[in-house]
């Protein structure tokens, strides 16, 4: 019995996944996930960090990334932000959450992860909630596989199916 009423989840990404293992993985829970939801990824481009960058020009790069996110994002989809400073939850406090979202009338959740500058305070205030996945920094390129693999263990999860510790 599925519990879990997510119809669709979004994925709104600064960056290119350019490393092929990372490619691989991503299809590969692309493909997994597509037995509970509707997937979408949006890619966004990233801008470019001159080395030994100001911190104002840190904070124009993530509001010019920021201004893209914000052009991707669905109004009417419950959005979560990828940040440090979020909410941390173990496997199954995660999928308890989604599924609380899902009882609460969320049908569409999107995930933003930011380029590698994290993301801009305008993107931060505007989503509805924030997820720490650690205190430690990823490469987006792999936050993006990470967070895959936690949507769907929480889909396996909250459908009482069996998937390893």
């Amino acid at each position: 019995m599925n519990y879990m009423k997510i119809a669709k989840i979004t994925i709104i990404s600064v960056g290119k996944i350019k490393e092929a293992f990372y490619q691989d993985a991503v299809a590969e829970y692309s493909k997994r996930l597509s037995a509970y939801c509707k997937l979408e990824i949006k890619e966004l481009p990233d801008e470019k960090t001159p080395e030994g960058a100001s911190e104002e020009t840190e904070n124009l790069i993530k509001e010019k990334e920021g201004a893209r996110i914000l052009k991707a994002m669905d109004e009417k989809a419950c959005s979560l932000a990828l940040a440090i400073e979020g909410k941390k939850y173990d496997s199954p406090g995660f999928a308890g959450y989604l599924e609380r979202l899902t009882v609460s009338g969320k049908s569409h959740i999107q995930f933003i992860i930011g380029g590698s500058l994290g993301l801009s305070k305008t993107v931060l205030d505007k989503a509805d909630g924030k997820v720490s996945f650690s205190d430690m920094t990823f490469p987006h390129q792999l936050m993006r596989v990470i967070l895959l693999e936690q949507i769907y263990r929480g889909f396996r999860i909250n459908n009482n199916e069996p998937y390893h510790k």
